[in-house]
């Protein structure tokens, strides 16, 4: 099966990121406005088990952190993905670096850009385009987030949650 991690922002920025995605991203129906923290990898029943509890004491050791979305941005030349640029503070950088070092998967083969996708898969021209209206319209938005989710692949593409993670240890 296959799993991965992310954190979801309030209904205020996913409702936002919503309103673009809904016309710009062809993945809109499979998950919400999410930043990933772990690409998806394949596991195990048994393997998840135990990812699981590996989980638990990241959790337990990481603090919750203020996610600041600031400003559009783009991903291009690489490809054409459109986001909100998230602030990458020490308490964001280090849960993801918790989570690269937790014994499973591979490391991502991305350096680690803090985002909110909200368009992908455009033409060059359809990229020109949108990226030019969407940075006219801006982003600022600050929150703080004191929990992350692991999520597995349904048969047909969406993602949903397996479990969810307070941060601090808090419950």
């Amino acid at each position: 099966m296959k799993f991965g991690i992310a954190v979801f922002p309030s209904k205020k920025l996913q409702d936002l990121a919503n309103s673009y995605r809904k016309r710009y991203d062809p993945h809109y129906s499979l998950i919400p406005p999410h930043l990933t923290l772990k690409e998806p990898f394949e596991a195990t029943d048994e393997e998840i088990n135990k990812i699981a509890k590996k989980l638990n004491d990241v959790a337990k050791n990481a603090e919750p952190f203020t996610l600041r979305a600031y400003k559009i941005s783009s991903f291009q030349p690489v490809n054409n993905v459109i986001y909100m640029k998230v602030d990458s503070v020490p308490e964001l950088t280090n849960l993801y670096q918790s989570l690269q070092s937790v014994e499973f998967g591979d490391e991502s083969p991305y350096s680690f850009v803090p985002h909110i996708t909200v368009a992908q898969k455009l033409s060059d021209d359809e990229h020109s385009d949108v990226y030019g209206s969407l940075r006219m319209a801006g982003v600022d938005h600050e929150e703080t987030v004191d929990r992350f989710h692991l999520l597995y692949q349904l048969e047909n593409g969406s993602w949903t949650v397996y479990e969810t993670y307070r941060l601090g240890g808090v419950s």
